[in-house]
């Protein structure tokens, strides 16, 4: 997070230049409308594309009577509307005032094509519904004695602190009500203390004001649109685990990268072990990741520049802005669906008719060559397969897999690197037999043995009629 403090648009004649320039040579794809979604459809649409790729997005802050200011810059860059947009609920009275206008745009960016993620500096409960940025605003700290009031249920500070929240519930059930889902971040840079609701390690620490959050927004308000994304800065990632609130509190493990320029090899990997299989985003940038950081990093799900960073030169240029728009793996508005949409893609649980059990990725592993197996059904990410239009069944960045495209019977089926083309990727599905099939080999797949228990891992054999090799497909 960066302090609200505007920069000036440079250099107009040139980004209309570019914009020209970008609309002639590259086109720009029709906006999809998305209908009503539920967060578990978006859920799904983010287990689906994780490893193969990537929102683009842009923050729109100050000011909330113009929430998609630094959309346009984007758009004026690249021709191309940002495939996640970015509002925050904000703490001036100004912002405050242009809330309602903030939600209304919200609703529209949706229906547009684009997906929604929202933030909110939110003033501290000792003080009002507005605030300023510094002392006795956002950058206020609370002592031992008031952070901990606020923790414990039905003090006066902790019942401010929900009657703050009770401020953003009825735009959020606004969003809930037009069948908006929402990327939903708060207690943002909970393991820094610049705020003051970070900085508090342990289970007493930010993590618990970001559980009570959970608790009052879906036990006590009933919200059910809501992607819970958890959100930690690029430092210290070595005591991630001080601040984690528990897998039952998380959708989305999101990072924002501002000591850094770039997230690191050890930043992503410390996210995809803190996340255990969930999606992980890059919740906050300034500058816009390369192809390069992408490709060698392609699990993270959506990057999102903050506000007037985009055009920051300490930050970005517009020809790297462009090259990371224009990427294979960069999905902008017009590119993707979510829910009903899809193009014929489907994602979810694939489940054995025999055992009732769900298709798994052990431990969410992601090692080329891990055998898959059966597991009782828990909604993970290890269990949520995007079946393709391209023949691939998709899970955690990975394909599904015919070892070596041998077509012995008891051959291994794996995940490994999806490759365009390859034929040990490819699979067919009879509605009628429920049986998958792998074309080159001609063989199905078989859970071992017919078993039925958790572990029971799978392979290919010779089709027959036995329902270990019959297949429930998500819808």
């Amino acid at each position: 997070m960066r302090t609200p403090l505007f920069r000036p648009l440079r250099r107009a004649a040139a980004l209309a230049a570019v914009l020209t320039l970008a609309v002639v040579t590259l086109g720009q794809a029709p906006a999809q409308s998305f209908g009503p979604t539920t967060r578990a459809q978006l859920i799904s649409f983010l287990n689906g594309i994780s490893g193969q790729s990537t929102l683009s997005g842009q923050h729109n802050r100050e000011p909330n009577s113009d929430p998609t200011k630094y959309t346009r810059v984007a758009q004026s860059i690249t021709g191309q509307t940002p495939g996640l947009w970015g509002g925050d609920f904000l703490f001036a009275a100004a912002d405050v005032n242009a809330r309602q206008t903030m939600i209304n745009q919200a609703i529209q960016q949706w229906q547009g094509g684009s997906v929604v993620a929202l933030t909110w500096h939110l003033c501290p409960p000792t003080v009002g519904t507005t605030c300023g940025w510094d002392s006795g605003g956002i950058l206020s700290h609370l002592n031992d004695t008031q952070w901990s009031q606020l923790i414990t249920n039905g003090s006066s500070l902790n019942n401010a602190f929900k009657n703050r929240l009770a401020e953003a519930v009825p735009y959020l059930r606004q969003l809930q009500n037009a069948g908006v889902p929402v990327l939903w971040r708060p207690i943002h840079e909970m393991n820094e203390g610049w705020s003051w609701w970070g900085g508090r390690p342990g289970a007493n620490g930010s993590r618990k004001l970001y559980q009570i959050v959970y608790d009052y927004l879906v036990g006590t308000q009933g919200l059910t649109n809501l992607v819970w994304v958890w959100n930690v800065k690029d430092l210290n990632m070595g005591s991630l685990a001080d601040y984690w609130p528990g897998a039952s509190y998380v959708d989305v493990a999101s990072l924002d990268v501002w000591v850094k320029l770039e997230p690191s090899t050890s930043d992503y990997q410390a996210m995809l072990n803190i996340a255990g299989g969930k999606p992980i985003a890059l919740a906050e940038v300034g500058r816009v990741p390369s192809v390069a950081v992408m490709n060698a990093q392609p699990r993270w799900a959506w990057w999102m520049v903050w506000a007037e960073w985009l055009t920051d030169p300490a930050y970005n240029n517009n020809a790297a802005v462009q090259q990371s728009y224009f990427a294979a793996r960069v999905l902008n508005r017009g590119e993707f669906t979510v829910g009903g949409g899809g193009g014929g893609s489907r994602t979810g649980a694939i489940t054995g008719v025999g055992s009732g059990r769900c298709v798994d990725i052990p431990s969410a592993g992601t090692a080329n060559g891990l055998q898959v197996q059966i597991w009782t059904c828990n909604g993970s990410g290890a269990q949520s397969w995007t079946i393709g239009t391209d023949g691939t069944i998709r899970a955690l960045g990975k394909c599904l897999d015919v070892n070596g495209g041998i077509n012995a019977d008891g051959t291994k089926v794996q995940i490994w690197d999806c490759l365009a083309g390859n034929t040990h990727q490819q699979w067919s599905y009879n509605a009628t037999t429920k049986r998958l099939t792998n074309p080159e080999t001609g063989k199905c797949l078989d859970a071992t043995g017919q078993g039925t228990a958790d572990g029971v891992k799978l392979q290919i054999w010779t089709c027959n009629t036995q329902t270990n090799q019959q297949w429930n497909l998500p819808a």
